[in-house]
């Protein structure tokens, strides 16, 4: 299906979306979207015959444990509700531990790298394949960015993929600006990953801004597109014609005018890039990918071999564990901190009281809160034991903004702030959570 050019819709800059000229569809994050009402502004570009593509943040399908059924349904329902002609999702783990290691449940709020490896691959197969068998529409799946490399990786990401799409027949969403990420963070070559993956199973391409910082790429959707990022754009177009392309912007939106710019050079780009009767491109690499072992299903150890890995891993990120072997420990504080300030920032979106209360101590306080205490149930309650962590501590020093906390506390959680046998409890638990 040809998508067109598109963008990321986004609450905040909704009118700009419906105001800029030549937008063909739209992709909207599906658990934004409530089942049962579509906000407005969809509603009206749905109306107009823009097509909306629901694009998933938090299957984890990389991580080790089965697909919630749950998450499926809730994805499926969105599919359903847009009348999308895909979903789309990415190839990460998103949380780890529970009972395949015998372990609390950790989650990341975030997108993390999945290892490259024969095991993972198995069970990353399998997961699709669950995921497509309860969806009513195709999927495809996302590469992401990474600020860490597993150690005794057996695959290129371009064979990874290549394996992927052989095994499961999903579709890929490539995004530019995550090989350009991986470039520049891990040292892989943008060209010689598309050498490698399939490009003809290209359902649509990502493109988006970021930050060099202290010889680091963050993907942050929050600044523009940059020219390294183009290039690897047109390196795909040179090779294939994408179904679509997608501008994705998440935070610090820019002007109407300033998005518009940025879709016109992405257009540019694509037409100075297609090849033309008079410069063919020279023929992709011949794809060599590793034999794999003999295992046409997944091994009965490979998930709880995985589930070990990434268990270890995320403890180190978000709970202050020991790295484990092999890892950049650098890398991994890198990680680790951005893991916690974008924590920071959802749940300062979710419950926006509790900076107003705090001030410019907020940010501070929560960094050091989160370092060691795992986000296992959700920003709200995050939002609600940071709060209760502040008050057994007696904080914050402030007399008037202890109280203001403690009424916002009270209104959600309880009819007393939390006492000194509150206090303990939580000690034993962040002593078992250590462990």
């Amino acid at each position: 299906m040809k998508l067109g050019i598109g963008i990321g819709w986004r609450p905040e800059i909704a009118d700009a979306v419906e105001a800029l000229p030549g937008i063909d569809w739209v992709e909207a994050v599906a658990e934004n979207l409530c089942a049962g009402h579509l906000p407005d502004s969809l509603v009206r570009l749905r109306a107009r015959g823009v097509t909306v593509v629901p694009h998933g943040v938090s299957l984890g399908l990389g991580g080790a444990d089965r697909p919630d059924a749950g998450r499926l349904a809730d994805l499926a329902a969105r599919a359903e509700l847009l009348a999308a002609p895909l979903v789309t999702e990415h190839i990460a783990f998103v949380r780890a531990g529970g009972p395949l290691t015998a372990s609390p449940r950790l989650e990341a709020g975030h997108l993390l790298p999945v290892p490259r490896t024969w095991d993972a691959l198995e069970v990353l197969c399998e997961n699709v394949r669950i995921a497509q068998d309860s969806l009513p529409v195709p999927l495809a799946l996302e590469n992401i960015a990474a600020l860490v490399s597993w150690p005794g990786e057996e695959l290129t990401e371009g064979q990874f993929l290549a394996e992927l799409v052989e095994r499961t027949g999903v579709r890929l969403l490539i995004d530019v600006a995550n090989l350009h990420t991986n470039h520049v963070n891990l040292g892989e070559d943008p060209a010689k990953a598309l050498d490698e993956l399939p490009v003809e199973a290209i359902a649509y391409v990502h493109v988006a801004g970021g930050i060099e910082r202290d010889g680091v790429w963050h993907d942050t959707h929050a600044h523009p597109v940059t020219r390294p990022v183009l290039d690897v754009l047109a390196e795909l177009r040179s090779r294939v014609d994408p179904p679509g392309v997608l501008l994705e912007r998440d935070d610090d939106f820019p002007p109407t005018a300033e998005l518009a710019g940025e879709l016109t050079t992405i257009r540019a780009t694509l037409d100075a890039a297609a090849p033309t009767s008079a410069r063919d491109p020279e023929s992709p690499a011949v794809r060599e990918t590793p034999a794999a072992p003999a295992a046409p299903a997944v091994r009965a150890d490979a998930r709880e071999r995985l589930a070990a890995a990434q268990t270890a891993l995320l403890s180190a990120l978000v709970a202050g564990t020991e790295a484990p072997e092999g890892f950049d420990h650098r890398r991994l504080d890198v990680q680790s901190r951005a893991l916690a300030a974008k924590r920071a920032g959802v749940v300062a979106e979710v419950a926006p009281e509790l900076p107003e209360i705090l001030g410019d101590g907020y940010r501070s306080a929560y960094l050091a809160y989160a370092m060691t205490r795992p986000l296992s149930a959700g920003y709200r309650r995050d939002a609600l034991d940071f709060a209760e962590h502040l008050l057994i501590a007696g904080l914050p020093g402030d007399a008037a903004a202890r109280r203001r906390l403690t009424h916002w506390w009270q209104d959600r959680a309880a009819p007393r702030p939390p006492r000194r046998a509150t206090r303990l409890v939580r000690a034993a638990r962040a002593v078992l959570v250590g462990k």
